[in-house]
């Protein structure tokens, strides 16, 4: 009998987390509602999500804000077509006492926005399927755990698009979810411009933290 109140007080405190988190994102995601639910249940099956949708449906402002409200450590990574695996993986540098010492990439934090994933070539696409499927990476014949928990929340433009890379299936069976972004209905849209017009800055609060 104890047990089963333990459990029922434990799903209502999950229950509230998630009205919290879902309140908070809220505050700055307007009119996004099945968008955002897909990303968090990703999130909490520790699997990693595709946004696919046209410039402009706040796919990346969606991500930074669930990185906030979660307490987690964030980065974002812009693909450009110049864009080489270094640059998301790190380095080895030569130091002042001619020792290697390696540089951690972008790649060492606990959400990573690959932002426009699609528009870079597929020699550094193919750098995320270690880190996505393994949760670490190898440079320089060294194997480097990345941090828990670990997701990457990529968006990209549909591949129609001038200068976009479809990606390859290998790297899309490596995404729990593929979440079309549409535009917002036309009052969700005048809410979206009051907020964004307006002088007011909204305070994000963390709800959860990475433990």
């Amino acid at each position: 009998m104890q047990q089963f109140k333990s459990d029922s007080e434990a799903i209502d405190s999950l229950k509230d987390a998630y009205s919290r988190l879902n309140s908070e994102i809220g505050r700055v995601v307007i009119g996004q509602e099945e968008v955002v639910k897909d990303v968090i249940i990703s999130i909490f099956s520790r699997g990693h999500c595709l946004l696919v949708g046209v410039p402009g449906l706040a796919k990346t402002l969606l991500v930074t804000t669930i990185s906030k409200v979660l307490g987690l450590e964030y980065n974002r990574i812009q693909f450009t077509p110049d864009l080489m695996p270094s640059d998301i993986i790190g380095t080895e540098i030569l130091d002042e006492n001619r020792h290697f010492k390696f540089i951690k990439g972008p790649l060492f934090a606990n959400i990573i926005l690959a932002d426009e994933i699609n528009r870079t070539p597929p020699k550094t696409q193919a750098a995320l399927l270690e880190a996505m499927q393994e949760k670490a990476i190898t440079a320089a014949g060294k194997r480097y755990e990345l941090g828990q928990p670990f997701f990457v929340l990529a968006t990209q433009n549909p591949i129609e698009q001038e200068g976009t890379y479809p990606l390859p299936e290998a790297q899309l069976d490596r995404f729990m979810f593929n979440i079309w972004v549409d535009y917002p209905s036309y009052e969700n849209e005048l809410k979206v411009v009051k907020s964004t017009t307006s002088d007011e800055v909204t305070t994000l609060n963390p709800v959860l933290s990475a433990e």
